[in-house]
């Protein structure tokens, strides 16, 4: 479908992009945020949503049932729905998919000269084994997920020259999980500038749309932004006065290029030194006592042994434990403190939860920041694997994490 021109160029000053894939088990709750984003855009003219929602409901009777899988096409501005589109129910984990709804969302922002475009990734997510699951249990690893955006990027630039210098300024993740140095590695090579998501997982409908809003109001102050999104985030609450919020803990993160190059250098230093220093079989105790004293995400009652992500552990956490023991030598220690310290300066702002009651009241007040996979043994490296895999990716390759994990396992 061609992008419409829906207002005079100039009009709006956020395109946000919404790709909500609801052919799975989240179908009707996560619903909601398309109603949010009609009242959002209703109460903010500034708003422009390009939708793709691959759904089974209808209304019928002034109830919502469950129908026939299809794929609904639409954009949403001042509160109405235009351009409505339905077809065949199309593959939202497929990468051409996605890559061609970022284009059309750009397409879209320059017909209405947004000054930022944003793209809200609805569905189960994994972390670093990827996202935006199908009916069939088939989801898109997280490079790919990268990979679509910045494919997308590119289809806009080749089909308008004129604006070929648009790109996708922010990642809002309302999936699981998605908060992850490896996420993050992977769209700022992207060219993506902002990450909001969450280290754990998110409860549905989960992320509610009016971060829209929170983002169109401060485009010109990212540290605005970021607290205005998380602070809207951790204080949304669904389901009546002894209902839940939405996520245990929620981060928006700096992409910049310099940034992660700062703290994936500190990291692959700190791990070349740790897997040397661990031949020593006192020295690999501690370090394993460090790490494991961290917990590792998926922290709810339902959670099986054989989740991987026990083996996500909130990163500048993690380095801080080791930075604190004294045992260790203080080369080592100096180099934990520096990988906290740069992952750190990638924050923009973050919340968390001391006690979290959809999941049994767990802590999350260590959970500041995005999480790095560090397993402490070989069934938690990817249990998953192949069909889904946490360490296949350019992140884990490049900062030697693989040779910790072989030196602590």
């Amino acid at each position: 479908m061609q992008p419409v021109t829906l207002t005079a160029p100039g009009s709006r000053t956020l395109e946000f992009g919404i790709y909500r894939d609801g052919d799975n088990n989240l179908d009707a709750s996560q619903a909601v945020t398309l109603a949010q984003a009609l009242r959002t855009s209703a109460s903010d003219p500034n708003i422009q949503f390009t939708v793709e929602d691959t759904t089974g409901l209808r209304i019928a009777g002034g109830d919502i049932v469950e129908g026939r899988t299809r794929t609904d096409s639409f954009t949403i501005a001042d509160g109405t729905v235009h351009d409505a589109h339905i077809g065949r129910a199309q593959n939202m984990a497929r990468e051409s998919n996605l890559a061609t709804f970022v284009a059309r969302t750009l397409d879209n922002a320059e017909a209405t000269g947004a000054k930022q475009t944003w793209i809200d990734l609805v569905d189960h997510g994994g972390g670093d084994g990827g996202g935006l699951e199908t009916h069939t249990g088939a989801v898109m690893s997280m490079p790919n997920m990268a990979k679509a955006i910045a494919d997308g990027v590119a289809l806009h630039a080749r089909a308008h020259p004129e604006d070929a210098g648009r790109g996708v300024d922010g990642i809002v993740a309302n999936q699981c999980l998605m908060d992850t140095m490896g996420f993050a590695d992977a769209l700022s090579h992207a060219g993506v500038k902002y990450l909001a998501a969450s280290p754990e997982t998110m409860v549905s409908p989960g992320v509610p749309s009016g971060v829209a809003h929170d983002i169109a109001a401060h485009l010109d102050d990212p540290g605005a932004m970021a607290h205005a999104v998380t602070t809207d985030v951790m204080r949304t609450h669904y389901g009546g006065p002894h209902g839940f919020g939405p996520a245990a803990a929620f981060d928006v993160l700096d992409l910049a290029p310099q940034k992660l190059a700062r703290a994936e250098d500190a990291i692959k230093t700190f791990n070349d030194s740790a897997s040397h220093a661990a031949g020593d079989p006192a020295l690999r105790a501690r370090l394993r006592h460090d790490i494991g004293s961290v917990q590792g995400m998926v922290r709810f009652h339902d959670a099986t042994p054989d989740m991987p992500w026990h083996a996500d552990r909130p990163a500048i956490a993690m380095y801080r434990a080791v930075a604190s023991d004294a045992a260790l030598d203080p080369a080592l220690r100096r180099e934990a403190s520096n990988a906290a310290d740069a992952i750190g300066g990638m924050l923009l702002a973050h919340r968390e939860s001391a006690r979290f009651a959809p999941f049994d009241g767990s802590n999350y007040r260590d959970a500041v920041g995005p999480t790095i996979h560090a397993p402490l043994s070989t069934r938690e490296r990817d249990p998953w694997a192949p069909a889904i895999s946490e360490t296949h990716n350019a992140f884990y390759v490049a900062t030697d994490q693989a040779s910790l994990a072989d030196a602590l396992a």
